[in-house]
């Protein structure tokens, strides 16, 4: 059993070591070469070495130092040391190879991985960041940063802000848009999966109609839960739904036009199966011997 769980580890973190690698080389090898940035933590770093000559490096470690402070007061040791361990990485790559003495590797003329059509180097970037980071996490590491609906807003904000940077366009900007774009529709792909679904409960006080709707527009089967509200000590009752992801946006503009104040949670649902999901497949029957 000890034995298992060491190779299991030493697995997670070769996995993670290729994860940071092609994460770094998103960065150091097509993006920042084409003065182009992505969202999030490493664009902010990005942009703030763009206006102080500071290097990458030590923006996103200082910045990443910070957070990890903040977590080990918050979370203690929850946040995990393949996540420092990442995150030390990362660092160390991008000094290593944003060095002129690997110049060599970045997406410029004259290079072998030199790109001649500019849309393509974000596409490229986001494609080898998305994976990177999905072999990352999905072995229980991060490279730090912010995460949710926050991260949406921060990755649209630092992309956004490189248009006031000297030397910088609009065009610049797109093409961080661009990367954003295909890193997020990749990372959710391949983590997620197309068919990615998502468990759906709602507190309304008109559960009757959102229930109505969720069954005879959407085609949905729709659980009703009893429940009591712990201030008001009333029973109620709240509604529980599996949805595709793509089905979701339909359900949330049904439920804000019904009842603008109802409290609708969504968690990611892995293994779903059952009529209108997958279907459960245990292998083939054994044949029988003959007796």
């Amino acid at each position: 059993m000890a034995r298992s769980k060491v190779i299991v580890g030493i697995y997670d973190y070769v996995v993670i070591t290729l994860g940071v690698i092609l994460f770094v080389m998103a960065w150091q090898c097509f993006l920042l070469p084409n003065n182009m940035i992505d969202g999030g933590l490493t664009g902010a770093s990005a942009l703030l070495s763009m206006v102080t000559g500071v290097s990458v490096d030590i923006w996103y470690f200082g910045i990443n130092v910070l957070l990890l402070v903040l977590a080990w007061i918050i979370l203690g040791r929850g946040f995990g040391l393949k996540t420092i361990y990442a995150i030390l990485l990362s660092t160390a790559l991008f000094r290593v190879l944003g060095s002129e003495n690997m110049s060599w590797l970045w997406s410029i003329e004259g290079n072998a991985l030199h790109v001649k059509e500019a849309i393509l180097v974000p596409i490229i970037g986001g494609l080898l960041e998305a994976v990177g980071l999905a072999m990352i996490i999905m072995r229980g590491g991060s490279t730090g940063g912010t995460v949710g609906r926050f991260y949406l807003y921060a990755d649209f904000i630092v992309i956004t802000l490189l248009i006031l940077v000297p030397g910088h366009c609009f065009t610049d900007v797109v093409y961080g848009y661009i990367t954003m774009g295909v890193c997020s529709y990749v990372l959710d792909l391949i983590i997620l999966g197309k068919d990615s679904t998502v468990q759906v409960i709602i507190f309304s006080d008109r559960i009757d109609e959102i229930g109505d709707y969720i069954t005879k527009r959407m085609e949905r089967g729709v659980t009703a839960l009893k429940a009591m509200g712990w201030y008001t000590q009333k029973d109620r009752l709240v509604l529980m739904v599996m949805l595709r992801r793509t089905e979701l946006s339909e359900l949330v503009k049904c439920v804000k036009d019904i009842d603008s104040k109802a409290f609708v949670t969504v968690v990611p649902a892995n293994n779903v199966f059952g009529e209108g999901f997958d279907e459960m497949k245990v292998g083939l029957p054994r044949k029988k011997k003959n007796q």
